[in-house]
């Protein structure tokens, strides 16, 4: 006989009952990110209940319980709680304020306070910053990670009181900018007034350009009871702004270096008593050091291959985190390379609409293919991604090579 539990009390054990049927878990947003952690929370035998305005979400078509509405949408979000005994998010632009209102009622995580320091560039580099000091004095030797140097402009003094030292430098709005958007390069103070002009003379973070060499991600879940486990560190490439190609396995990184982010993204997650996957991303520079750029409460797009290539991925983590259940720390069996697949793929290069070369691609050995079953195909737009995996970085890159080939993609 399935255990009965309350339905807010923790942990949700896969299997149990609440009023006669399985527990249900809720999530904002329904996008790619929330279809996977449906389906990972399904694996586990819970239900899922999504929240989204899109009638035709990729989440929303695979849960078992849809509500289309507003994520501000009051009424709706009491239909969420009644239905879910736990509830997440998939994206960090969701309301902080709509966690708020769920927390009443429901354990929430992450909480709406981490989810609004994320949505907020200068929140967020204050508390990276105060990381790093800590950091400085504790005995682990690592030292801290800390953000390229920056300054917040908020108002036209703030904007003539930037040092000459930031310049050139990047301009991006504190609130709603991702893949690229909402950001600016700038070398002089004409540019920088004109950038900030054209942005609506919203609040902004300038940081200055730095020489880099790559750029690295770390994915992390942490646990009510303080428990953390991470991932391997990943190795990432974007281009236009947009994530490209994640490469992980052994070698693909310094160790030192790794360890250094993976103890600085710890340290993120703890001093903010963060529940749930939080993803912080990291620059490398050329002199070799480690600088913090962003973070995400939220599964991230880096961590997508741990689906085929470790024993427990980062959306296993998720419902493990939401749910109360145990952290088992990942184990990564298969060296991988993830292809982010956007919709560019599914267009020739005269622009007519073709269907990307999809048997070819899986003949290839190690190929896992993943589509969002998303509707329309626009440039820019993810669609989906493809993982390869192999018994070694040499074979893997290899094949993820002849996959790039086949599918038209830059060579990397």
């Amino acid at each position: 006989m399935p255990e009965t539990t309350h339905a807010t009390s923790l942990p949700l054990l896969p299997g149990s009952l609440i009023d006669g049927r399985p527990v249900v878990l809720g999530v904002l947003g329904g996008g790619q990110l929330g279809r996977m952690f449906v389906h990972a929370a399904q694996a586990l035998g819970y239900e899922t209940v999504v929240l989204d305005p899109d009638a035709s979400s990729p989440a929303g078509r695979v849960s078992q319980h849809f509500v289309q509405a507003d994520y501000r949408d009051l009424s709706a979000l009491r239909l969420l709680a009644d239905d879910a005994s736990a509830i997440t998010t998939e994206f960090e632009n969701v309301p902080a304020e709509a966690l708020a209102t769920l927390a009443v009622n429901r354990p929430v995580s992450p909480s709406a306070e981490c989810v609004a320091i994320a949505q907020d560039r200068i929140r967020e580099k204050a508390h990276f910053t105060h990381c790093a000091a800590r950091a400085e004095q504790a005995p682990s030797g690592l030292g801290g990670v800390a953000p390229a140097p920056y300054a917040v402009i908020q108002t036209a003094d703030d904007l003539a009181a930037v040092p000459d030292a930031l310049l050139p430098g990047i301009l991006k709005t504190a609130r709603m900018g991702y893949d690229g958007k909402g950001q600016a390069r700038v070398a002089t103070r004409d540019e920088l007034a004109a950038a900030w002009h054209d942005m609506g003379g919203v609040p902004c973070v300038l940081e200055q350009l730095l020489p880099l060499a790559l750029e690295c991600s770390v994915i992390v879940a942490r646990g009510r009871d303080g428990q953390v486990v991470s991932l391997p560190v990943q190795r990432n490439l974007h281009r236009d702004g947009i994530l490209a190609v994640t490469e992980v396995y052994e070698g693909n990184l310094p160790p030192a270096l790794a360890q250094q982010a993976q103890t600085a993204t710890e340290s993120i997650a703890n001093e903010l008593n963060y529940v749930g996957v939080l993803c912080v991303e990291y620059f490398v520079l050329q002199d070799g050091r480690l600088v913090v750029n962003e973070m995400a409460p939220r599964p991230h797009n880096s961590g997508h291959y741990t689906v085929d290539a470790c024993d427990v991925s980062q959306f296993e983590l998720q419902v493990r985190t939401l749910a109360g259940l145990p952290l088992a720390a990942p184990r990564q069996h298969s060296a991988a390379i993830m292809l982010n697949l956007l919709g560019d793929l599914w267009y020739t290069a005269g622009g007519q609409p073709r269907t990307p070369p999809w048997a070819d691609v899986l003949a290839l050995p190690g190929a896992h293919l993943h589509l969002y079953g998303k509707t329309e195909a626009r440039r820019g737009r993810k669609m989906g991604h493809l993982t390869l995996t192999g018994p070694s970085a040499a074979a893997v890159r290899a094949t993820a090579l002849r996959a790039a080939e086949l599918l038209g993609m830059p060579a990397f």
